[in-house]
């Protein structure tokens, strides 16, 4: 399987690093440590949702899934820093 083919492959609530990455790439440096903590889960789902070949659902979303979505974007703008 090819780099390429790992990039469309659907994500779900449970890959929270995966997500982490997505919304890195997507936002970059535009928030840092503390601003992603700070992000309401709102608009973190909606995020979510928005991300290419996200298929879940806001019925599948809890707090945990949010919570661990910040902490491994943390981890990710902090290894890129």
């Amino acid at each position: 399987m090819s780099f390429e083919a790992f990039e469309d492959m659907p994500i779900s609530w449970a890959n929270h690093e995966d997500i982490a990455i997505k919304l890195y790439e997507k936002f970059g440096d535009e928030f840092g440590e503390s601003q992603i903590y700070r992000i309401r889960f709102t608009d973190l789902l909606d995020w979510v949702m928005g991300l290419p070949h996200f298929e879940g659902t806001k019925e599948e979303c809890n707090e945990g899934h949010l919570e661990q979505i910040q902490a491994k974007w943390v981890y990710e703008w902090r290894d890129n820093q």
